[in-house]
């Protein structure tokens, strides 16, 4: 990988912990119980819509976070001369924060997961983690975040994912950079304590920062009380 270094001196560090904190305290607070409007069974854009309202109406004002917050973010790109939509695409959620020198807007790519392949499969390939690659989202940006939501254990859910991205037909698709030890992701992150694991990536110019790559920082979330993917004998059941 990059020599973090020179990236991160002008990386606003502290404005993306803040807003990763914020997220991951949000998180805690609202899936500390079963609720009826989110849970395991709510669908992957309501639990993010209500996830950012509640951050910001609520931990962020207690943790004086001065950036915005947005769900469903439209991006793409617009034909100037017809004035047609040539690509569009919506972001979970995104922190946007500027200073006089800096700004950043640190895109959240929710996924809910599973210990099934198709759930890896999601979370790893053209609709989870690839859209940091070859597609707009975080475009020119240094650092994004994927999110999982865990709907097994942690234990049954994680490891596969660090195993998988050992492949490499996979590693060649996502456009994967090495640590300097071989490995394909760096463990602990450089950058938030809560995340699992870092991935970096070179990118087009067209859509990468200075430097050419952009990390990625892997969250996973568990719901405050035992969830699983197994159906019962009987058939009922998630």
């Amino acid at each position: 990988m990059t020599a973090p270094i020179d990236w991160l001196k002008a990386f606003p560090i502290q404005p993306a912990t803040e807003a990763v904190e914020a997220l991951r305290e949000g998180w805690s607070k609202l899936a500390a119980r079963p609720r009826p409007d989110f849970n395991p069974k709510t669908k992957e854009d309501g639990l993010t819509k209500r996830l950012k309202v509640y951050v910001e109406n609520h931990v962020a004002r207690e943790r004086g976070l001065l950036g915005m917050w947005a769900a469903e973010d439209i991006i793409g790109d617009v034909d100037p001369k017809t004035g047609a939509m040539v690509e569009e695409r919506r972001t979970d959620i995104v922190y946007g924060w500027n200073n006089d020198v800096q700004a950043m807007k640190l895109v959240f790519e929710f996924k809910r997961l599973g210990k099934q392949k198709k759930h890896r499969d999601h979370y790893l390939r053209d609709q989870g983690l690839g859209r940091f690659v070859t597609g707009i989202y975080s475009r020119k940006q240094a650092v994004a975040a994927m999110v999982g939501i865990l709907l097994d254990p942690e234990d049954d859910v994680v490891p596969p994912i660090r195993k998988a991205l050992e492949d490499a037909a996979l590693g060649t698709a996502l456009r994967l950079c090495q640590t300097p030890d071989g490995q394909p992701y760096a463990r602990p992150s450089i950058l938030f304590a809560g995340a699992d694991f870092d991935t970096e990536h070179e990118r087009d110019a067209s859509l990468a920062p200075t430097h050419g790559t952009i990390r990625v920082s892997h969250f996973f979330l568990p719901f405050g009380y035992p969830t699983t993917t197994q159906k019962p004998k009987n058939g009922a059941g998630m």
